[in-house]
């Protein structure tokens, strides 16, 4: 078996992988996830491949991909290394964009300051409030400072429901295909 008889699919180092699949690259039951670990141990950027192309040449992982970053950049044109650095000026459009995610930020840039306090309501200085925060909420006390018995309780709030909804949205599409598995050639192709 040689690497050049592979497609070799690009993209975002930041993934989210299943445990079968992981199980699948650690005991390699066929050789795949190895000979490609061999091969990527020599490629710039092999994080931006590595686990795609193993997923999208192992037949029983082929179709479980979902083509989503989940996360809100702007690139240069033509793109560079890196994003943009995102700023008050893209605010609006960062929030409207539904992505659950953003990068990349300037340390101490006022942007930072308005993610806080308007979508995640952060005090400054401050945890963000969860439903174990037991304490009045006022602009000197921290609510935080109270806590419920248990810290592990999950009450979602709207943001919660946004990102369910996002999510959802990208199940339903990618129901919708047979194979998200795209290559940079096949990606110019259309």
């Amino acid at each position: 078996m040689s690497v050049e008889c592979f497609p070799f699919p690009a993209g975002s180092p930041w993934v989210i992988l299943s445990r079968s699949f992981l199980e699948f690259c650690i005991f390699g039951w066929d050789n795949l996830p190895r000979t490609l670990l061999m091969y990527f141990t020599n490629v710039k950027l092999s994080q931006e491949g590595y686990f795609h192309s193993v997923i999208c040449n192992a037949p029983e992982f082929k179709n479980t991909t979902v083509n989503a970053d989940l996360r809100y950049m702007i690139w240069d044109n033509p793109p560079k290394m890196e994003p943009l650095f995102l700023n008050v000026s893209v605010y609006d459009q960062m929030v409207e964009s539904g992505a659950a995610f953003a990068r990349q930020f300037e340390v101490g840039d006022p942007v930072l300051d308005m993610i806080d306090k308007k979508i995640l309501k952060r005090g400054r200085n401050r945890a963000v409030p969860g439903a174990w925060c037991l304490g009045r909420r006022s602009w000197w006390v921290d609510p935080c400072s109270q806590w419920g018995e248990d810290v592990n309780v999950l009450k979602p709030g709207p943001q919660a429901k946004k990102l369910e909804d996002s999510v959802s949205n990208l199940l339903d599409d990618w129901s919708s295909h047979t194979n998200q598995c795209v290559t940079a050639d096949e990606e110019i192709q259309d």
